[in-house]
């Protein structure tokens, strides 16, 4: 779940925010000209129904909300998506500042689905936020009704924390599971393969 807003400024969960590359994707910084992609694949209800703060319908003036968001503060880390070869636009990632610390969010463009791009950059910033924070637990949550994103997040090695509710601008209230990463089982866990 990409936040649209920061909820916390804690200066131990600054990111400088490399670009990051993984085998298919570039990890970027979003900018302006991201708009035209990040409105096609934002302005879905399949999409937004199942994050937090992202608005449905979606337009350019939300998509400009966001890239002020993403580049404003210095706390976690939002990414652009993009695919290697060509630099396609797909979605956005990031470990957003949280109340609880640095929470893993992410959305992959539908016509992107079940290509594995999600656990790709899930991995990707997992590492990040463990080598360029101190921080010693990860967070994530999804909907219930969301068995992709759980998928991904089990392929990252979270485990499962309990359920909440989650004010989504688009479904209401909803509720969510919640999961959880230690520092010292990502270690273990290091060499995950892809699947």
């Amino acid at each position: 779940m990409v936040a649209e807003k920061e909820d916390s400024e804690d200066e131990s969960l600054a990111i400088d925010r490399p670009t990051l590359h993984t085998e298919r994707l570039v990890l970027r910084r979003p900018n302006e000209a991201d708009i035209p992609a990040l409105v096609a694949l934002a302005d879905n209800r399949h999409v937004a129904e199942m994050l937090a703060r992202m608005p449905h319908p979606y337009g350019g003036a939300e998509a400009r909300a966001f890239l002020a968001m993403a580049g404003a503060s210095r706390a976690g880390a939002v990414y652009a998506l993009t695919l290697a070869g060509g630099g396609t636009f797909i979605g956005c990632a990031g470990l957003n500042a949280t109340d609880r610390g640095l929470e893993l969010g992410y959305w992959i463009g539908e016509p992107h689905w079940k290509q594995g791009y999600a656990t790709e950059a899930a991995h990707a910033l997992v590492d990040l936020g463990f080598h360029a924070t101190g921080v010693n637990v990860l967070h994530a949550s999804c909907r219930v009704i969301n068995p992709a994103s759980r998928r991904v997040i089990h392929k990252c090695g979270f485990q499962y924390a309990g359920q909440g509710m989650m004010n989504s601008l688009v479904a209401g209230q909803v509720p969510i599971e919640r999961y959880r990463l230690d520092r010292k089982t990502w270690a273990s866990l290091r060499n995950w393969a892809l699947s």
